[in-house]
Protein backbone atom coordinates (compact mmCIF):
# COMPACT_ATOMS: atom_id res chain seq x y z
CA UNK A 1 0.00 0.00 0.00
CA UNK A 2 1.32 3.38 -0.83
CA UNK A 3 2.52 5.72 2.09
CA UNK A 4 0.05 8.54 1.48
CA UNK A 5 -2.70 5.93 1.46
CA UNK A 6 -1.20 4.32 4.78
CA UNK A 7 -1.00 8.00 5.88
CA UNK A 8 -4.58 8.65 5.37
CA UNK A 9 -6.31 5.63 6.28
CA UNK A 10 -4.34 6.33 9.80
CA UNK A 11 -5.59 9.80 10.04
CA UNK A 12 -8.71 8.95 9.21
CA UNK A 13 -8.77 6.12 11.91
CA UNK A 14 -7.86 8.33 14.21
CA UNK A 15 -10.87 10.43 13.83
CA UNK A 16 -13.20 8.26 13.92
CA UNK A 17 -11.48 6.94 16.86
CA UNK A 18 -11.78 9.98 18.98
CA UNK A 19 -14.93 10.93 17.59
CA UNK A 20 -16.52 7.03 19.16
CA UNK A 21 -14.71 7.65 22.25
CA UNK A 22 -16.15 11.36 22.64
CA UNK A 23 -19.94 9.70 21.70
CA UNK A 24 -19.10 6.89 24.24
CA UNK A 25 -17.71 9.48 26.87
CA UNK A 26 -20.62 11.79 26.39
CA UNK A 27 -22.92 8.97 26.59
CA UNK A 28 -21.01 7.68 30.15
CA UNK A 29 -20.80 10.69 31.72
CA UNK A 30 -24.64 11.46 31.21
CA UNK A 31 -25.96 8.63 32.57
CA UNK A 32 -27.06 7.17 29.39
CA UNK A 33 -27.21 3.36 28.52
CA UNK A 34 -24.83 3.34 25.43
CA UNK A 35 -23.09 -0.59 26.50
CA UNK A 36 -27.04 -1.69 24.64
CA UNK A 37 -25.63 -0.37 21.00
CA UNK A 38 -24.14 -3.02 20.04
CA UNK A 39 -22.53 -1.36 17.00
CA UNK A 40 -21.28 1.30 19.45
CA UNK A 41 -19.37 -1.29 21.35
CA UNK A 42 -17.65 -2.97 19.03
CA UNK A 43 -16.95 -0.12 15.81
CA UNK A 44 -14.29 1.40 18.04
CA UNK A 45 -12.58 -1.88 18.57
CA UNK A 46 -12.63 -2.84 14.76
CA UNK A 47 -11.12 0.83 14.31
CA UNK A 48 -8.43 1.05 16.61
CA UNK A 49 -7.15 -2.63 15.06
CA UNK A 50 -7.06 -0.74 11.49
CA UNK A 51 -5.62 2.38 13.23
CA UNK A 52 -3.14 0.26 14.88
CA UNK A 53 -2.08 -1.54 12.04
CA UNK A 54 -1.65 1.55 9.74
CA UNK A 55 0.54 3.23 12.99
CA UNK A 56 3.20 0.12 12.53
CA UNK A 57 2.54 0.32 8.81
CA UNK A 58 3.62 3.79 8.32
CA UNK A 59 6.53 3.36 11.07
CA UNK A 60 8.16 0.51 8.97
CA UNK A 61 8.18 2.42 5.82
CA UNK A 62 9.31 5.66 7.13
CA UNK A 63 11.56 3.78 9.24
CA UNK A 64 10.84 6.11 12.12
CA UNK A 65 10.30 4.03 15.32
CA UNK A 66 9.26 5.07 18.66
CA UNK A 67 12.56 5.06 20.83
CA UNK A 68 14.24 5.94 18.54
CA UNK A 69 12.59 9.70 17.26
CA UNK A 70 11.59 11.63 20.00
CA UNK A 71 8.38 12.62 18.75
CA UNK A 72 7.20 9.05 18.56
CA UNK A 73 7.97 8.39 21.76
CA UNK A 74 5.60 11.28 23.00
CA UNK A 75 2.87 10.02 21.06
CA UNK A 76 3.35 6.18 22.02
CA UNK A 77 3.64 7.19 25.49
CA UNK A 78 0.49 9.83 25.75
CA UNK A 79 -1.34 6.59 23.88
CA UNK A 80 -0.61 4.47 26.89
CA UNK A 81 -1.92 7.09 29.28
CA UNK A 82 -4.97 8.32 26.78
CA UNK A 83 -5.90 4.18 27.01
CA UNK A 84 -5.74 3.92 31.03
CA UNK A 85 -7.75 7.42 30.92
CA UNK A 86 -10.17 6.76 28.54
CA UNK A 87 -10.58 2.73 29.92
CA UNK A 88 -11.51 4.84 32.97
CA UNK A 89 -13.45 7.10 31.73
CA UNK A 90 -15.54 4.34 30.34
CA UNK A 91 -16.05 2.00 33.49
CA UNK A 92 -19.00 1.56 34.31
CA UNK A 93 -18.25 1.04 38.41
CA UNK A 94 -16.51 4.50 38.35
CA UNK A 95 -17.98 7.89 40.68
CA UNK A 96 -19.33 10.22 37.81
CA UNK A 97 -16.63 12.67 39.31
CA UNK A 98 -14.03 10.36 38.48
CA UNK A 99 -15.46 9.40 35.03
CA UNK A 100 -15.84 13.07 34.07
CA UNK A 101 -12.26 13.41 35.20
CA UNK A 102 -10.77 10.87 33.91
CA UNK A 103 -13.18 11.65 30.41
CA UNK A 104 -11.35 15.40 30.13
CA UNK A 105 -7.68 13.94 31.06
CA UNK A 106 -7.97 11.63 28.07
CA UNK A 107 -9.62 14.71 25.46
CA UNK A 108 -6.66 16.94 26.69
CA UNK A 109 -4.57 13.71 26.36
CA UNK A 110 -5.25 12.99 22.78
CA UNK A 111 -4.97 16.81 22.23
CA UNK A 112 -1.41 16.45 22.71
CA UNK A 113 -1.01 13.04 20.73
CA UNK A 114 -3.06 14.61 17.48
CA UNK A 115 -0.30 18.12 18.28
CA UNK A 116 2.90 15.72 18.17
CA UNK A 117 1.74 14.28 15.08
CA UNK A 118 0.78 17.33 13.39
CA UNK A 119 4.38 19.30 14.46
CA UNK A 120 6.57 16.10 14.81
CA UNK A 121 7.73 17.39 18.15
CA UNK A 122 7.41 15.96 21.44
CA UNK A 123 7.44 19.95 22.90
CA UNK A 124 4.69 20.65 20.22
CA UNK A 125 7.25 23.01 18.70
CA UNK A 126 7.01 25.72 22.11
CA UNK A 127 10.48 25.26 23.10
CA UNK A 128 13.49 25.63 20.79
CA UNK A 129 15.87 22.61 19.98
CA UNK A 130 18.89 23.23 22.19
Amino acid sequence: MDYLVLRHLHMSCAAISITLFVVRGTCQTAGWPWRQWRWLRIAPHLVDTVLLGAAISLAWRSQQYPFAQNWLSAKVVALLVYIGLGSLALRAGASRAVQRSAFVGALLTVAYIVGVAWTRSASLGLIWPL
